[in-house]
């Protein structure tokens, strides 16, 4: 009887399709407040003031709490004890607080100007409210994050679970998409910056509804299959404080830490400077420049899913982490080059780096499950981003500061903004994607030591 039951539900296509879509789209608005400011850099600049060192430190502060107070090993833990629906409400709630908190300092022009100290540090007072919201802001979207990971694990497990996670991925990336192409033009029409932050807000609270879908989806689910789900809840309260040492020592869980924190400092922080490279470098308009960087999200809607149907029925799941790094590295490499500034390079690079962003996060978030058991699989992707927020938190406070520090070459007569020399920031970024490939080439070398099966498929026959 229970067998017959789970056809009904996990077992069905378009019950795990829908499931999907609810996730998907929860990540989507959390990825468009997450690079809602990112092509605003210019902006930020021109209509309050703000230097680049402290639009990197407000870009840095998503990973403030993630990494020094532990906030998403602990939301990873929460996960494992309470489940996919709690910790997925509780993380959008946050969410919204945080998107509420940065919207109010944007709309408050008087808070620009009042210097405060924040642990033995001067901020600018509404940088530093703006800073505090985008840090509640990421521990909330990071624990949707491996919250919607683990969601897509218990509905897509021995099916095409890459596929799975290149579709979210996908589809998460619209919404930086639409950030990138459409923010400015939002900030221009309302003549604000804190206008593109309340769409974004608006998003984020259709999305809470959205995943009330999935919870009730998700219930249904855990009620059909009764007795064999209280044995995976009774793995997870299995669950010991003392695992996080056990996924600390694996090797193959190290590796993959290491390579994500490498490879996604190579994107994610380059995406928040992007729209400035091309206004700089390429002499590309400020409320169209968003559009160029655009192109790398909407390019992995395709190719992302397209990989992950390769690794769930080819495998080569470390060779394609390989090839991906290699390519961002190429990119970066080509972007620090003074003399090549035609647009339309600037198109044909962006392409390349969309292939080589889709390459690797398609192999690598569904190759854990095949390293991590799965009653420690919240805790262990909770780390893996625990640790990505390091560069997260971190790189683009380098690269602000390194813009302000050795980049200036003059500034705008018509805007009054900083004008920089983006070479130096490409070649950090390179020397990032060198260290990715390295990693990914031990990840294939323990594999076969170990014996995980990261260049096997994903769906069992």
């Amino acid at each position: 009887m229970v067998e017959k039951v789970r056809k009904s539900l996990r077992e069905s296509k378009s019950a795990r399709w829908i499931a999907l879509a609810f996730l998907a789209f929860t990540m989507l608005t959390g990825y468009f407040i997450a690079d809602v400011m990112a092509p605003l850099k210019t902006l930020l600049e021109s209509q309050h003031g703000w230097t680049s060192t402290e639009y990197g430190t407000f870009t840095s502060a998503y990973g403030w709490f993630n990494v020094f107070l532990f906030m998403l090993i602990i939301g990873g833990i929460i996960l494992d004890k309470l489940g996919i629906r709690l910790t997925g409400l509780g993380a959008i709630i946050v969410m919204i607080i945080g998107t509420f908190l940065k919207y109010y300092a944007l709309s408050k022009p008087e808070l620009r100007g009042q210097t405060v100290y924040f642990l033995w540090t001067q901020f600018d007072l509404q940088v530093l409210i703006a800073a505090i919201g985008f840090a509640i802001f990421g521990v909330g979207v990071e624990v949707a994050g491996i919250t919607v990971s683990r969601g897509i694990v218990k509905w897509f497990k021995g099916k095409e679970m890459a596929l799975a996670m290149g579709l979210e991925m996908a589809t998460a990336r619209i919404g930086t998409a639409l950030a990138l192409a459409f923010s400015p033009m939002i900030a221009e029409h309302f003549g604000d910056v804190s206008a593109s932050v309340f769409v974004g807000l608006l998003l984020l609270i259709i999305g809470f509804f959205g995943f009330l879908i999935y919870v009730s989806m998700d219930a249904r689910l855990d009620k059909e299959l009764g007795a064999d789900e209280t044995l995976l809840a009774d793995e997870s309260e299995k669950f010991r404080i003392s695992d996080i040492g056990k996924i600390l020592v694996n090797p193959g869980w190290i590796l993959i830490a290491l390579l994500c924190v490498l490879f996604y400092s190579a994107v994610f922080p380059f995406l928040k400077y992007a729209s400035d490279l091309m206004v700089q470098k390429f002499h590309i308009k400020e409320t169209v420049a968003g559009l160029f960087p655009a192109l790398l999200p909407f390019g992995t809607i395709l190719l992302t899913p397209l990989f992950g149907t390769v690794y769930d029925r080819v495998g080569k799941g470390a060779t394609i982490m390989i090839i991906g790094s290699f390519l961002v590295t190429l990119v970066h490499a080509v972007f620090a080059i003074p003399a090549l500034d035609q647009s339309f390079l600037a198109i044909l690079l962006i392409i390349i780096l969309g292939i080589g962003f889709s390459l690797v996060p398609s192999a690598m978030w569904p190759s854990v499950p095949k390293i991590i058991p799965e009653n420690q699989l919240g805790t262990a992707y909770a780390m893996i981003f625990w640790v990505q927020n390091w560069g997260l938190m971190g790189v683009p406070a380098l690269i602000g500061w390194v813009l302000d520090t050795y980049c200036k070459i003059g500034v705008n007569p018509n805007t009054n903004a900083p004008i920089y020399d983006y070479t130096l920031p490409m070649l950090i970024f390179a020397g990032f994607g060198v260290i990715a490939i390295f990693l990914a080439f031990l990840l294939k070398t323990i594999d076969k030591k170990k014996g995980y099966g990261l260049e096997l498929p994903n769906i069992k026959k």
